[in-house]
């Protein structure tokens, strides 16, 4: 049992990632997470608002298993497999800058109270920041043609130069937002 409760070497992950995509090459599938944000709105009424979300969903159920499987596959994980006290330690430098923007350590939970916390939302700052997200989400994964898992894990191992330029601009975009745009918005 202490392989399925302990930490696995990157190398393990990283191979059975690139054997999944192997497996999606062969069937002429591709991995992204995000599309199933359009699956989901062909499978309602959005279909006869939108010509984006008419097309035939159901060869996309294989996606939505693997969408299901992540969320079934995280909250066992975190309830049954793991403490969260061990495994959640931040770096103290990291505690330091977060206290340094007002910003509480999240204390064995997933994330800081201070940005995802319930009473966050009800906030002004906080309905802006998750309207702004949402947005961004919503409107910029399909105008960048896929998220960053699809990117990064899909279109990097399919060779694709667009997806290589997505994944640059998304670490630069990380960087930009961990080193000016957190502490602009919280400092």
């Amino acid at each position: 049992m202490d392989v399925l409760f302990g930490t696995w070497h990157w190398s393990i992950s990283g191979l059975l990632i690139g054997l999944i995509m192997l497996v999606l090459t062969y069937f002429g599938k591709t991995f992204g997470m995000s599309s199933n944000l359009r699956t989901l709105c062909s499978m309602t009424l959005a279909k006869k608002q939108s010509t984006y979300f008419n097309f035939d969903w159901r060869e996309q159920r294989w996606n939505l298993a693997i969408v299901l499987g992540a969320i079934v596959g995280g909250f066992i994980a975190y309830h049954f497999m793991m403490d969260s006290k061990q495994v959640l330690q931040l770096n103290p430098t990291t505690v330091k800058q977060l206290q340094s923007l007002h910003i509480d350590a999240p204390n064995g939970k997933l994330g800081p109270d201070a940005i995802f916390g319930v009473e966050q939302m009800w906030t002004w700052k906080g309905f802006l920041l998750l309207l702004g997200g949402g947005f961004l989400i919503g409107f910029g994964t399909p105008y960048a043609g896929g998220c960053t898992s699809g990117h990064a894990i899909s279109g990097l191992s399919n060779l694709q130069i667009p997806s290589l330029i997505a994944v640059i601009g998304f670490f630069i975009g990380g960087l930009i937002a961990a080193h000016f745009l957190i502490p602009l918005i919280f400092g």
